[in-house]
């Protein structure tokens, strides 16, 4: 089977310049259900994990290396999983990734004992890796101005979703399917929709997708666009090849460093010397610098052009959404936490406490992509606000909770609230952070802005979960889950500081441009 080139290769922009084209539609639903089936994976084994540990009769150990296992394969392989994508096709890397999740969750459904499951989660978060950077590759690729606003709104919907749906889609499993079954199906339902998306990205996308950027780029971007774009890669090409470019002791050097960066974070039980790891990782990232300016100045194209961190909305947007996921989310774990252990609630019931969240999320995050270009970081600084009002309100409803017996299920609402937020948020900002990264490294950046998040979702949840429970035996769940959702209030605070920031340099610049 061949990939699909009975179509031109699309456009970046339609006729009006807003309305999708039927070949960027195919694109986007490819790219997006494979995207949100990756992503779904993070957040349904919250709530089956009890299942895991009662029908395998799994150590605490083997319970927290089901979650990190995955993690860590994920946030690991990023970057160079997108720049493998720009180099040797973001097509190609898209299948590859599908391929080995979908093997992953075939095994993981079928284990049977912890180290194989184990095994099969990190497979899974390395077809995750592979996945996720060519999903924003493609849309850099293939759509351009306020289509591109919508498609990376689509695309932040999805996230919201993800992560909302989650532990709903768990708590259903379980209650239909029993325990034993419940868990693994969390894992075998990942399956046919693995072969749906192989056949989808085959036939769908573009045969201009299956090509290095610098190949693909004069169809798939304007004229302009491609020819800054071919003329670098084409050269580097010619002196060694595409393996020498994607620059494997690059790979090797960050790999070695976010690994050991993440380490301590998923694996803080282990002990005190765990986080000495922390200084290796920076050592291994100091030392990868290092060989970058030494590739790049070898006359090569290096596998982040770190010129890119000179770039302000690249550099101030990957720090901002790094922040603001150290904080962000820890919220659904708290509330299945909370919900669960406080409450005593069943998972179904603490999944579906995020539903209105999800919706809300959903509906607004297109509209925000459609108008952020016009808008820009007014957008995400709106949505700061309204996600610290949401933990307000949240916050407020847990106290009176407990101090005047009202019901939990108000956070329904205020949650929604949240939910809004993150949909002028994370959408908003990825379209912001790439809107001046070149074509050809695409790819790389964006494995670059969801390294940020998948580091700050590690950092965050270890923070701020240790916090919760080292207040909850003395103090009780009311003031242990305030106190909490105080430390992610000042995290999406500080992300909206990093926001005002940018906001401010570039009202300077544009003020000296004129």
């Amino acid at each position: 089977m061949t990939p699909s080139d009975n179509s031109t290769p699309s456009r970046p922009d339609s006729p009006d310049g807003q309305r999708f084209t039927p070949e960027q539609r195919r694109i986007l639903l490819v790219s997006f259900v494979v995207a949100f089936l990756s992503l779904l994976s993070v957040s349904i084994v919250n709530v089956v994990l009890p299942s895991i540990e009662s029908s395998m009769e799994a150590s605490s150990a083997a319970l927290q290396w089901i979650l990190s296992g995955y993690a860590l394969a994920f946030g690991v392989v990023l970057v160079a999983a997108g720049r493998a994508g720009d180099i040797f096709g973001r097509g190609k890397l898209f299948v590859i990734g599908l391929v080995l999740f979908g093997l992953g969750s075939l095994s993981a459904g079928l284990a049977g004992d912890p180290l194989w499951l184990n095994v099969s989660r990190v497979v899974m978060g390395l077809g995750s890796g592979f996945l996720n950077p060519q999903v924003t590759g493609l849309i850099q690729q293939y759509f351009k101005g306020a289509q591109r606003g919508t498609a990376f709104g689509l695309f932040g919907g999805v996230i919201g979703v993800s992560v909302a749906v989650g532990p709903v889609l768990g708590g259903v499993l379980i209650a239909l399917l029993g325990p034993e079954w419940g868990w693994r199906a969390a894992f075998l339902i990942n399956v046919p929709f693995v072969v749906l998306g192989l056949v989808g990205a085959f036939f769908w996308l573009p045969a201009s997708a299956w090509r290095p950027v610098g190949e693909a780029s004069q169809s798939a971007a304007g004229p302009a666009e491609s020819a800054g774009a071919a003329e670098p890669g084409a050269a580097a090409a010619r002196r060694g090849g595409r393996l020498a470019n994607l620059d494997p002791v690059g790979v090797l050097l960050l790999s070695a460093g976010i690994l050991l960066t993440m380490l301590p974070f998923v694996e803080r039980e282990v002990g005190a010397l765990i986080w000495f790891s922390l200084l290796a990782g920076a050592a291994f990232i100091a030392v990868w610098l290092w060989w970058e300016r030494r590739f790049a100045r070898a006359g090569r194209e290096p596998m982040v052009d770190l010129a890119l961190f000179r770039t302000r909305s690249f550099a101030n947007g990957a720090l901002l959404i790094t922040v603001y996921f150290m904080g962000m989310t820890s919220v659904w774990v708290l509330l299945a936490l909370w919900m669960q252990q406080g409450l005593g609630h069943t998972a179904l019931a603490a999944g579906m406490i995020g539903l209105p969240s999800a919706a809300v999320s959903a509906v607004l995050s297109p509209i925000a992509g459609k108008h952020v270009t016009r808008v820009g970081r007014p957008m995400v600084l709106w949505g700061v606000l309204l996600a610290l009002t949401g933990l307000g309100l949240t916050a407020t409803a847990v106290v009176l909770h407990y101090v005047a017996g009202t019901s939990e299920w108000w956070l329904l609402g205020s949650l929604a609230v949240l939910g809004s937020g993150q949909a002028f948020v994370v959408g908003p900002n990825q379209t912001l952070t790439l809107a001046e990264v070149p074509i050809r490294y695409a790819g790389s950046a964006g494995g670059v802005l969801q390294t940020g998040q998948r580091v700050g979702t590690s950092i965050g949840i270890a923070m701020i979960t240790g916090v919760v429970f080292s207040m909850v035996a003395s103090a009780g769940w009311a003031s242990a889950f305030a106190v909490g959702l105080g430390v992610i209030a000042v995290f999406i605070a500080v992300a909206g500081v990093v926001g005002l920031f940018d906001l401010r340099q570039g009202r300077r610049a544009s003020g000296a441009g004129a």
